[in-house]
C-alpha cells in the first residue's frame, strides 16, 4: 500500500489542483485517482486536508441539461416544504429541526 505525497499549505507543485480549484476553471477529477494531499497546520487540532488531483487529466464539467435544472428545482422545493403545517416555508428546512421555525417554536412571538 502506498501513501500520497504530503505538501504543506501552498506549496504544491504546478499541474495539481483541489476539487474547488478544479470547479473553478470548469473542470472535475472525472474519476481520476486522488495523487497528493495538502495539509494546513492548526492549533490545538489535527490538520485540514485538501486532496489533489492532476489538472492534465481532469474533464470538463459536464453541462446542467434542462431536465437537470428541472429536478434540481423540485429537490429544493421539497426542502423549503415545511412537514408540520405544509406552508413553503421560503428557505431550506434545517434537518437539526426538521420543520420550519413558526412549528419548531409556536410560544415565541414576533413582537
Amino acid at each position: 500500500m502506498s501513501t500520497l505525497p504530503v505538501y504543506r499549505w501552498r506549496l504544491a507543485p504546478e499541474g495539481l489542483a483541489t476539487f474547488r480549484q478544479l470547479r473553478a476553471i470548469g473542470l472535475r477529477p472525472g474519476g481520476q485517482p486522488v495523487v497528493a494531499q495538502l495539509e494546513r497546520p492548526r492549533r490545538r487540532r489535527g490538520p485540514l486536508v485538501a486532496y489533489l488531483y492532476r489538472v492534465d487529466r481532469a474533464k470538463p464539467v459536464r453541462p446542467m441539461t434542462p431536465a437537470r435544472w428541472a429536478a434540481l428545482a423540485r429537490a429544493n422545493a421539497a426542502r423549503r416544504l415545511c412537514p408540520e403545517c405544509g406552508r413553503d416555508a421560503g428557505y431550506r428546512i434545517p434537518t437539526s429541526l426538521g420543520m420550519c421555525t413558526p412549528c419548531a417554536y409556536p410560544t415565541m412571538s414576533l413582537a
